[in-house]
């Protein structure tokens, strides 16, 4: 494939790197729990701006685990409808009830109308996802709606490694927020999550629920009904290697977003719009198809004819479309059924050359010009 979707990217100093420490953890026997999870907590922490920072084995891990903290069991939790199936769940997993809320087309996140309709006496918190990066402008209207219903707010940043809005980083939001290290995302770790919070108190909890329910990691006390939620040192050493490189491939990925920015001014394709100062990591670059596109079609050829594969979208079902979520769903969300068939993500990396943009811009040029795709 000439572009391919997304690619991982390890500079050979970093594979080094990486061998070593793994090699040391051998050596030693610390293999979980140990000094390489430590620092990447104290870093990430850091770079964040918050007080606190948890690794976990997922960023599955990294939403349940909080969301006990917060005492979700019973409760009702708004989750949006336009996110992955992990978000919803992990709260049914902490015993919450949800319920899916409609998203805004032109953000593709939650809507703070649909949001504040949604609130009931019953609802205990909502759930706030930066779709491919971007942090919602209405972010602070919906903090807003929060705090005058009395309840919490929760990021899910699985996306936004990185990105901030007017000077505030994803993650910083909410009452806790979650990050994850799987493969496609920004900074890769294999597998693995990070829990982010100023509060204390679900810091200390979710260092409980992750080992187990354990009161410590000398004890066998167990005061929580916890899981195997640890993160190993192998993927601690990988995600630290990748984060060290965070804002570089940051960075890039703005790069090629400038590119396809200027192009797509001359293309029927409308941009997810970033406003002006923000800081998108663009985990994916989100761009909305004119009416008649046919969206299979058009991938399809991209990919025979000129070599270009178009990434997963930001997502092609709605949860409350999903089958395993039919008993949640509760009518039709036109916002979040109208972006998740209308939009597609063009290839975007740490890596991608600027011949490769090239490449998809034309691409893009001849095959949207076919009425084969209508």
């Amino acid at each position: 494939m000439r572009v391919p979707p997304a690619a991982v990217h390890f500079a050979p100093e970093d594979r080094q790197w990486i061998l070593q420490q793994i090699d040391d953890c051998l050596a030693t026997g610390q293999l979980t729990l140990g000094k390489l999870g430590q620092q990447l907590e104290e870093r990430f922490a850091a770079y964040h701006g918050v007080a606190h920072a948890v690794a976990v084995n997922s960023g599955t891990s990294a939403i349940e685990i909080p969301l006990r903290a917060l005492g979700v069991e019973g409760k009702e939790v708004l989750v949006p409808a336009n996110t992955f199936f992990a978000t919803a769940a992990a709260a049914l997993a902490a015993g919450a009830k949800i319920r899916f809320v409609d998203c805004d087309p032109a953000t593709m996140a939650i809507s703070p109308e649909a949001l504040r309709a949604a609130i009931t006496p019953d609802t205990a918190g909502a759930i706030i996802v930066h779709i491919a990066g971007l942090i919602t402008p209405a972010i602070d209207e919906i903090q807003q709606i929060c705090a005058d219903a009395g309840i919490f707010l929760f990021e899910d940043a699985a996306h936004a490694h990185g990105s901030a809005r007017n000077g505030h980083m994803a993650g910083t939001f909410g009452a806790a927020a979650s990050f994850s290290f799987y493969p496609t995302k920004v900074m890769a770790g294999g597998e693995g999550g990070m829990i982010v919070t100023n509060d204390e108190r679900i810091a200390d909890e979710a260092r409980i629920y992750r080992d187990q329910g354990k009161a410590s990691f000398l004890t066998n006390l167990h005061t929580r009904l916890g899981y195997n939620w640890r993160m190993s040192e192998p993927h601690a050493a990988i995600a630290l290697a990748q984060f060290g490189r965070l804002d570089e491939f940051i960075a890039h990925r703005q790069h090629i977003a400038a590119a396809y920015d200027a192009a797509l001014a001359d293309l029927p394709l409308t941009k997810l719009e970033i406003p002006g100062g923000d800081r998108c990591n663009y985990y994916k670059y989100v761009a909305y198809l004119p009416d008649g596109v046919d969206r299979t079609e058009l991938k399809a050829v991209l990919r025979s004819e000129h070599g270009v594969g178009l990434s997963g979208e930001v997502y092609d079902t709605p949860l409350h479309q999903q089958p395993v979520f039919e008993p949640w769903a509760d009518g039709p969300l036109p916002g979040a059924e109208q972006l998740c068939a209308r939009h597609i993500c063009l290839p975007v990396s740490a890596v991608m050359t600027d011949e490769q943009v090239q490449i998809v811009i034309e691409s893009l040029t001849s095959v949207l010009g076919r009425a084969s795709i209508s």
